[in-house]
């Protein structure tokens, strides 16, 4: 008899780790498939693989990620016929199709339901491709190695039950007739505990605290990258500190982490070339790099604006946390952003190139912080709708439902 989910990610758990918790506190049993890197989760019988090979030498280069995405597949395929030996038949599969293994499974449960998770489609033209053509001319080939990246993706989508979106817009990046099984439902955040609160002192690396009340300016990039808007607000800073002279700049992420948007050129990092011919003061500028999540919300909580730039591409969780913090956010026009913001509503939307706009929001909040505090209020307010966590929780477990998963609670 069919029970139980089966859950597959590249890098279990992913973005299934609160359902995962969930389903097993309430007897569901639960396993999954992760490549050999996978932290897995407690509770979780996990089936790990490993790829026997690498690339073909030398094959043809729109086909490369196909191939690397159907050897996983392959080695997810084993991977579930071990589990299957071992007598586990789940009753729905909930996977991320991204790096291919969702492609075979189906031949080792035919019975399963699937649910596929939408981050996000991708695309030659119209989204981040293209989009800041500062960093690269755009030609036919580097369009056409986009549009490639969908093959597995493809293959997976056309057999599921039911896909499931966080956001409005990556839903959107989906072909028509795959959109047309959406459901959204954001991963969420735990809004009760992520929620509005009195600053307090920040102890900075060098050993001085910036103090409440401090026009402290916060910014979250886990890369350190153009894609996320550092170049922009890089450039933004120099008129910032010299009209604001006792601001402050925070900002979160490790440069040295392999960026979304590609590496950088000649060998340097991203933020090295962001910050390249931006004259800043250092002493008024932080880098911590990566930080407890904890030090990063207590940052957040003490700024006066949080900038959220990103291309149009896969939503940040910091920008749902940031708003359930209740921060003035300061966000880029663009169409990921635009799902949770209304400029002049909740946050700020500027033009994302613009950087004297950003400028002057920037000044505008370090000089009257308390002109924000209706936005802050609506932001709070918008998380809770659409980025609560316990939401999620219930919208997952009534689609597991609807798909013959018996659920207790």
């Amino acid at each position: 008899m069919s029970r139980g989910v089966l859950f597959v990610h590249n890098n279990f758990p992913g973005q299934f780790a609160d359902l995962a918790q969930v389903l097993l506190a309430r007897g569901v049993p639960c396993l999954a498939i992760g490549q050999n890197h996978s932290p897995g989760l407690e509770g979780v019988k996990i089936a790990r693989y490993s790829l026997p090979r690498g690339s073909t030498p030398g094959i043809f280069h729109l086909a490369t990620r196909a191939e690397a995405d159907l050897i996983r597949a392959r080695s997810a395929y084993d991977a579930a016929q071990a589990l299957k030996a071992e007598g586990w038949d789940p009753a729905v599969i909930v996977g991320h199709p991204g790096w291919g293994e969702m492609t075979f499974l189906s031949e080792v449960f035919p019975g399963a339901r699937t649910v596929m998770f939408a981050e996000f489609y991708y695309h030659g033209r119209g989204y981040d491709v293209g989009f800041d053509p500062e960093f690269g001319a755009v030609d036919l080939d580097t369009i056409l190695r986009a549009d490639a990246k969908n093959g597995t993706m493809a293959m997976a989508y056309a057999d599921a039950d039911a896909i499931v979106a966080p956001t409005p817009f990556q839903a959107g990046s989906l072909p028509r007739r795959f959109r047309e099984d959406v459901r959204i439902i954001h991963e969420g955040v735990d809004t009760d505990a992520i929620r509005p609160g009195p600053a307090e002192p920040f102890e900075l690396p060098d050993g001085r605290v910036l103090a409440p009340g401090t026009p402290v300016i916060t910014h979250v990039n886990n890369h350190m990258e153009p894609l996320r808007g550092l170049h922009i607000l890089a450039r933004a800073l120099p008129r910032l500190l010299a009209e604001v002279p006792d601001a402050h700049v925070i900002l979160i992420g490790d440069p040295n982490r392999k960026p979304y948007g590609g590496a950088a050129p000649d060998g340097k990092t991203w933020r090295d070339v962001c910050f390249e011919g931006v004259e800043y003061d250092p002493a008024r500028v932080h880098f911590l790099g990566r930080v407890p999540h904890a030090r990063m919300l207590a940052a957040m909580r003490l700024g006066v604006a949080h900038v959220y730039y990103t291309y149009p591409f896969v939503l940040s969780w910091s920008l749902s946390e940031s708003m359930a913090l209740g921060c003035h956010v300061i966000g880029s026009d663009t169409g990921p952003v635009r799902d949770a913001i209304q400029d002049g509503v909740n946050g700020r939307l500027l033009p994302f190139f613009d950087v004297d706009a950003l400028s002057r929001a920037l000044i505008d909040a370090c000089r009257d912080p308390e002109a924000s505090r209706p936005l802050r209020a609506a932001a709070r307010a918008t998380a809770e709708q659409m980025f609560s966590r316990a939401k999620g929780r219930d919208a997952w477990i009534a689609l597991l439902r609807e798909l013959g998963v018996k659920i207790g609670g």
